[in-house]
């Protein structure tokens, strides 16, 4: 059954920093061929006053200004009242492919992009707004994380990509990293690629792809293999590797 067309909205004090990226190479192109739809709304057109103002001075004092929950509010508001809404924040839960699949399943999500020191808590409480953050480190907004969240979603809807069996072998499926990638030349500056995936063996390229996959995730995120969706036979590659981390 096709998907219907994915509808994002996001909430900005700078429209003009979408697409970008998002209009560039295959998520331009889906956007362009209606698999997906952006809606970009200016925080600062909710504002009333003459000056226009999103933001104020915090209570309690402090350095920064905070965003205001009025003009904000006004802005959610404004979207369709189904759509549900993430803000982008450091202290959000952090994004996993998991969550992104489960969006990829929805047929809409509205993002809000802070700026200053955040937003008004209260506009998190009114909304059962849910915080989303795309790493341990701090940004000076969240529109490099909207569209990070974007393109991680959009990549999986149908349409998207010409051969949708790739994803099933990518990254973090199966909370395993990807194994390696070579092509041509088969030698570059006396560098060989592995045998196996020169023989035409099917069987045997998919068993070292898998092995690969397992032993570079213990190298990089053993905390991965924690909760890997692994076979029996590769339970034994698991307790050797705990043993060799044991000494």
């Amino acid at each position: 059954m096709t998907q219907t067309c994915f509808n994002a909205y996001v909430l900005t004090l700078f429209p003009e920093m979408f697409p970008t990226l998002l209009g560039q190479a295959l998520a331009g192109k889906a956007l362009d061929n209606g698999v997906w739809k952006l809606h970009v709304s200016n925080i600062r057109d909710f504002a009333e006053d003459i000056h226009k103002s999103v933001d104020d001075m915090p209570y309690g004092g402090g350095a920064g200004m905070v965003m205001r929950p009025d003009v904000l509010g006004r802005a959610i508001e404004s979207l369709p009242k189904d759509v549900p809404i993430y803000y982008l924040s450091p202290r959000g839960q952090p994004l996993q492919q998991s969550q992104v699949k489960s969006f990829a399943k929805q047929n809409s999500i509205g993002l809000i992009c802070g700026r200053y020191e955040g937003i008004d808590e209260r506009v998190l409480d009114y909304y059962g707004i849910k915080e989303l953050s795309i790493g341990d480190y701090v940004l000076s907004g969240g529109e490099v994380g909207a569209h990070v969240v974007l393109d991680a979603i959009i990549r999986l809807r149908e349409g998207f990509m010409g051969q949708p069996e790739s994803l099933s072998e990518e990254s973090f499926e199966n909370n395993l990293l990807e194994y390696p990638h070579y092509t041509r030349p088969a030698v570059w500056k006396e560098q060989e690629v592995p045998e196996v995936l020169l023989s035409g063996h099917h069987e045997k390229i998919k068993q070292w792809r898998h092995q690969k996959s397992q032993e570079i995730t213990a190298e990089r995120r053993p905390d991965l293999l924690q909760v890997a969706t692994l076979k029996k036979k590769d339970l034994k590659f698991r307790k050797k590797d705990a043993k060799m981390r044991a000494k």
